[in-house]
């Protein structure tokens, strides 16, 4: 059995990857065709930012689409399949499950779908409040009420109230693991968002993230979980080949919106959200970054760093985007694996 299911994981994430391939000339085509480029506007408040990507004004953005339809079309299908022939090999490879997958699922499109909004409207040069796009207490808002739907679900539909402290156990904490649920939402999606900025950057270390608890999806019994984890590593793997420097499309909140929203949900769903902070130490980093900078602007009318989020601050001094993307990797992937080690010795093997 465990040897069918590692195959199931493998054959996805290889399907997932080559079927995204296939697809994204069409998908560029369209991007490019309707002009769906990425604005850089020098409003003269992020004077560094708006010299150091100048050159990338008119990259097309919405390029998460890549990820997320793949997801979503694979899981139609695969379901769909599963009902026309039930009791076969083909049956067997439905990967949509209540429990499982049905939450992370709506998480993905619902964020998507938004994301997708936002990217429209930041590219027209429109915005809903006034200049591109939604600005970041109304993304945060969405982030939280995207959190309370799911924080609900989570307590009265799956009847979850336990939340689990690594090396000290599992805890009943009732109606608390509401709160404590958007918070770990709204906390990995601003991180997530703020470390999509440099070409490959969010890609590569959401990437390393996905495939730590698609890791711990499956040492959990978790199968069909982390098969939704290894479609949607296949898609980023994908998507990652034409956005490694120089990109020839950016994540766009669409992606970088609904797979941090995502990320939050599969970690909460296997009950080892706590470990998420050392497996995502990039994203901690990277709003850690933000919100020290703006709270030594307001206190001390001084900045920390040259640019925030981190990565700009680096690039300031003059390291270049590709130096500085693969570091941030190694360091993702060692942080990772520590949070995978964490997770094997709590669960004593």
């Amino acid at each position: 059995m465990p040897e069918f299911q590692i195959t199931r994981i493998l054959l996805f994430s290889t399907l997932a990857f080559i079927f995204a391939i296939l697809w994204t000339p069409l998908l560029t085509h369209f991007l490019y065709k309707y002009k769906l480029g990425k604005s850089i506007r020098s409003s003269g408040k992020t004077p560094i930012f708006s010299k150091l990507h100048a050159h990338k004004a008119g990259t097309p953005t919405m390029g998460g689409i890549l990820i997320w339809l793949t997801v979503l079309l694979f899981i139609i299908v695969f379901a769909f399949l599963s009902d026309i022939f039930p009791g076969t090999l083909l049956g067997s490879l439905n990967f949509l499950s209540r429990q499982e997958t049905l939450l992370p699922l709506g998480a993905l499109i619902a964020t998507a779908l938004i994301g997708l909004v936002d990217d429209w409207l930041d590219v027209r040069g429109k915005g809903i409040f006034g200049g591109g796009g939604l600005s970041l207490s109304h993304r945060l808002a969405i982030f939280a009420f995207i959190a309370l739907v799911g924080a609900l679900w989570f307590y009265f539909k799956l009847d979850w109230t336990v939340l689990h402290v690594p090396f000290l156990g599992s805890f009943e904490i009732g109606w608390w693991y509401i709160p404590v649920f958007i918070f770990v939402i709204v906390a990995t999606a601003f991180s997530v968002n703020e470390t999509d900025g440099l070409d490959g950057l969010a890609g590569g270390t959401m990437l390393i993230a996905y495939a730590v608890y698609g890791v711990i999806a499956f040492s959990l019994g978790r199968y069909d979980l982390a098969v939704f984890c290894a479609v949607i590593i296949g898609a980023l793997l994908a998507f990652l080949w034409f956005n490694i420097n120089p990109a020839r499309f950016y994540l766009g909140d669409t992606g970088s919106m609904s797979l941090g929203v995502t990320l939050a949900v599969i970690a909460m769903l296997t009950n080892y959200a706590l470990l998420l902070p050392v497996i995502g130490l990039i994203f901690v980093v990277e709003s850690l970054s933000v919100i020290l900078q703006l709270s030594s602007k307001k206190i001390r009318k001084k900045k920390i760093f040259l640019s925030t989020p981190i990565h700009h601050h680096f690039q300031a001094i003059g390291w270049t985007e590709p130096k500085i993307v693969m570091r941030f990797w190694l360091i993702a992937l060692v942080s990772a694996s520590i949070g995978l080690v964490l997770f094997f010795l709590d669960r004593g093997l």
